[in-house]
């Protein structure tokens, strides 16, 4: 299993960026996927996931009504919009997927990682 996390950047405080994470190598209907980011030092910090059906979308109480995670199935691809994006979210930002039926807030409950995704956000 391979994930490819893009679109990240840098933005300014208030600004939108929208995260992608394409996954390969395997079919994925039993997998749930999450979102962690990693701000300098530190722990991860579970930002949001979801079933790979699009069911049952969580957020991390630091991001509810400012992000939003989607699936589309026939692309493979989980997306995180990020609005309202706050000097505090900058970090970077790394997909996983994990043999779920719910959704959970470690990671290690997730097997399968992609690369980090850099987000900057400017005062």
């Amino acid at each position: 299993v391979q994930l490819q996390a893009s679109g990240g950047g840098l933005v300014q405080a208030g600004g939108s960026l929208r995260l992608s994470c394409t996954a390969s190598g395997r079919t994925f209907s039993h997998h749930a996927m999450g979102w962690f980011r990693r701000a300098p030092g530190a722990d991860f910090e579970f930002v949001a996931g979801i079933k790979w059906g699009g069911d049952s979308p969580t957020y991390a109480d630091s991001v509810k009504g400012r992000f939003t995670i989607s699936s589309d199935n026939a692309k493979n691809t989980v997306h995180l919009q990020m609005n309202s994006l706050k000097p505090e979210d900058a970090a970077v930002y790394y997909c996983a997927a994990g043999t779920l039926t719910i959704i959970y807030a470690s990671r290690a409950r997730y097997r399968f990682w992609g690369q980090g995704t850099q987000v900057t956000v400017s005062s």
